[in-house]
């Protein structure tokens, strides 16, 4: 299985998907729990929810189940929301804090080591070869994170979570024109609510490779799985809802590109 792939595109906007992934090695797989193998934490879907919404945008996605190894979390183990409750490079709870693996079975220090090599690396070799690749033919480069999520998980926030949550670390990961034209889309779009900056201010990804002054900008969009999807076993695909929702995300994305655009000629 190889850990990612890449679809590359002729534009200027990058599609990062690092958690769409479900494989798992058989040794990994066998040692997880019952819940564990639920792999209820999976950004299900994602790149369907994404499919056609926006020609000419790469695409980097990891086929890798976060379980394995997270690849939007810090490759050194920082956790990306000091003091708050969150999950590691190399999880050994879910998103509601309850363990995954058979106890005994959790990674060690050095098999964390040894999939971040050969997961983690990999991945984001392929992403940082995309972004330079952009960036050399627009002169700009806009990496979008794909994410989602279940819209009640106490573990990690309060309430229900929004269906459109931006994240630009605070605005330093992208210039203010690019978070300015997410948020508005997400302000104005009729039948769903959003906030910038909230509980997701973008992880590692958006974190690492926003680097505006090298013209480089990246944000993530967190959207709450409810909209496009059932949030529970099996998971299923609902079109009656994503079919609202895709033409919203595809005003994100021709928002961020004629942005970009405007900044390239500029």
């Amino acid at each position: 299985m190889n850990p990612f792939e890449v679809i590359e595109g002729d534009g200027p906007v990058i599609l990062g998907q690092p958690h769409g992934g479900t494989w798992l090695p058989d040794d990994l797989a066998a040692r997880l729990n019952a819940n564990g193998r639920g792999l209820a934490d999976t950004d299900w879907h994602i790149d369907r929810l994404y499919e056609g919404l926006l020609p000419g945008a790469t695409v980097v996605r990891s086929n890798v189940h976060r379980y394995a190894v997270d690849a939007n979390r810090d490759p050194a183990g920082a956790s990306l929301y000091p003091g708050q409750n969150t999950t590691g490079l190399c999880p050994v709870t879910d998103f509601d804090g309850r363990l995954i693996w058979e106890p005994g079975r959790e990674p060690s220090a050095d098999e964390i080591d040894a999939r971040r090599e050969a997961y983690h690396a990999p991945y984001h070799a392929a992403l940082a070869e995309q972004v330079a690749r952009v960036r050399a033919r627009h002169g700009v480069a806009l990496l979008y994170d794909c994410h989602s999520i279940r819209s009640v998980i106490p573990f990690l926030f309060e309430g229900t979570l929004p269906v459109l949550n931006v994240g630009t670390n605070d605005g330093a990961a992208c210039a203010p024109e690019i978070e300015a034209a997410a948020a508005k889309v997400c302000a104005t779009a009729e039948g769903f609510d959003g906030v910038l900056n909230g509980r997701f201010k973008g992880g590692w990804t958006t974190r690492h490779y926003g680097r505006p002054e090298a013209r480089v900008h990246a944000l993530q969009m967190e959207v709450a799985q409810r909209a496009y999807m059932d949030e529970a076993p099996p998971w299923g695909w609902r079109a009656d809802r994503a079919d609202r929702l895709r033409p919203v995300l595809g005003r994100v994305l021709n928002a961020l590109a004629e942005t970009v655009e405007g900044m390239r000629r500029g």
